[in-house]
Formats: structure tokens, C-alpha cells, sequence
């Protein structure tokens, strides 16, 4: 099987929600009679009730196929009758839950991971500019009161809100 290349929508980032431009554009493409293959069900999504809802949007009001790659119970061309139906809901359901589940797990774990690398002194974030030359005279003239914080900001080649959080940085390192 070759989808076209036109054909393949793949987004970059996580699949929480629906908010997705390629997700869009797919759901945009899509007309009736369609079939629409998914590698996983957590490629699809990863919130159990989201899942559920675009399933029955995608299946029910667009009308069209669909196929799990990765779970042959999930292809809506197969058992269209009652039971077909009610087999494809409940591995609909479980696998939506367990991707859910699994978003969760990622949250959790990610959580701990960064708390256990904050414990180990690990900084997390860009590493700070250096300080011009001139801040320590530019930083006492504000101080004093000779200059407005704005010009100190502009006299150090940085905006008034990071002059001020150096200021602040800078009066507890003078503490020490």
C-alpha cells in the first residue's frame, strides 16, 4: 500500500489535545466514504474522552473509515453489524484509556525527574548573560537615584524588567 505524500498528515507536537494544524487540515480534507489509517491510537490522541469524541465525529458525522495500523480489531470496514460495533467501542475505550493513562505516567515521571535534577543542583534554562562592564557604575547612579531605571536598562544594553531582575540578583550577592 502508498499513500501519496499529499496524504500523510503528521503533526510534531504532543497529541493531548485536537488543537493540532496538520489534525486540522486532515479533519478539513476529509469527506465521506474516506478511509483513514492511524499507526497507534495514541498518535490520535492521548485524552480518553477527546478521543472518544473524535472518533465519533470522524466515524458517525464525517462518514468515514478508519483503520488502527497497530490493532486490527480497530477497522470500522470490518463488522458493521451489532456486534462488530460493540467489539470495536470497547477496544476503542480501553485503548483510549490506556493512552490517557500513559500521558499521565509521561507527566509523572517527567515531574519527578526534574525535581530529582533540581535536588542534584541541575539549572534548568539558558545560562545568564554576563553583566556589562558598566553595570556596577550604572547600577549605583540608579540606585541613587541620578538615573531612571529605564536608562539604566537602556544604558546597559538590556530591557527595564531584566535590568531590574539583575538589580535584585545583584543586591543579594552584595549580601553575602
Amino acid at each position: 500500500m502508498s499513500v501519496p505524500e499529499e496524504n500523510i498528515f503528521t503533526d510534531k507536537q504532543s497529541g493531548k489535545d485536537f488543537e493540532r494544524p496538520q489534525y486540522k487540515k486532515l479533519i478539513k480534507k476529509l469527506k465521506q466514504d474516506d478511509l483513514l489509517y492511524i499507526k497507534s491510537i495514541d498518535r490520535l490522541g492521548r485524552n480518553y474522552e477527546e478521543i472518544q469524541n473524535q472518533w465519533r465525529i470522524l466515524t458517525k458525522e464525517k462518514k468515514i473509515d478508519i483503520v488502527v495500523l497497530d490493532m486490527p480489531l480497530l477497522d470500522t470496514r470490518r463488522g458493521r453489524d451489532l456486534m462488530g460495533t460493540f467489539l470495536s467501542d470497547i477496544v476503542l475505550q480501553v485503548l483510549s484509556f490506556v493512552a490517557e493513562n500513559e500521558r499521565d505516567n509521561i507527566r509523572h515521571r517527567q515531574a519527578e525527574g526534574i525535581a530529582a535534577a533540581k535536588a542534584r543542583g541541575v539549572r534548568f534554562g539558558r545560562p545568564p548573560v554576563p553583566l556589562p562592564e558598566s553595570y556596577h557604575r550604572v547600577y549605583k547612579q540608579w540606585k541613587a537615584g541620578k538615573i531612571t531605571g529605564t536608562e539604566a536598562a537602556r544604558e546597559c544594553g538590556m530591557p527595564l524588567s531584566t535590568f531590574r531582575y539583575r538589580a535584585e540578583l545583584y543586591e543579594k550577592s552584595m549580601l553575602l
